[in-house]
């Protein structure tokens, strides 16, 4: 849960840097002199030449899950991941540190010397999920992007499917 809150705020944050970007001023528009209101008020339309102000738009709570719009594939998502940022001390020349083999999903599923690293349909509940998060791993290198860890948690959430 507390994953999905810090997404939350950072996909919040984002949204609302964009949201405040200055926009293009509008071309200036000619005034209408208003009429003193000596008749009485009619239902016609308002006239749609009128730049109408931008609104802020309102944030809503974060849900317990977020929608994912597609499948996340092991094969052709995560297992490369892993591979660019994670076999280099988890299962490369190195070998593999903590026990943890990140070289096949069966490596990984089998978890590490403290145990499973996965909780399929879990991400809140999984370590790796976890370390990722909180940006303890990987120890070396770039760390991960939050589009990267999403993908990732998304994949946890949906199963951890070996597909």
């Amino acid at each position: 849960m507390r994953s999905n809150l810090l997404i939350f705020i950072l996909i919040a944050g984002l949204l609302s840097a964009c949201g405040s970007q200055p926009t293009e001023a509008p071309a200036s528009q000619p005034t209408e002199e208003i009429a003193p209101a000596t008749e009485a008020p009619t239902d016609a339309p308002l006239p749609t030449d009128t730049a109408i102000p931008p609104t802020e738009v309102p944030t809503e709570e974060p849900t317990a899950e977020p929608a994912t719009a597609t499948e996340v594939s092991f094969a052709a998502d995560i297992q490369p991941l892993l591979n660019s940022r994670c076999q280099a001390c988890h299962g490369g020349d190195r070998g593999t540190e903590e026990g943890l083999d990140m070289t096949s999903y069966a490596n990984l599923m089998a978890g590490s010397d403290n145990g499973p690293v996965i909780i399929a349909g879990d991400a809140d509940g999984s370590l790796l999920v976890e370390m990722l998060v909180e940006n303890k791993m990987p120890k070396r290198g770039p760390k991960l992007a939050p589009p990267q860890v999403q993908l990732i948690i998304d994949w946890v959430n949906q199963g951890a499917l070996n597909n």
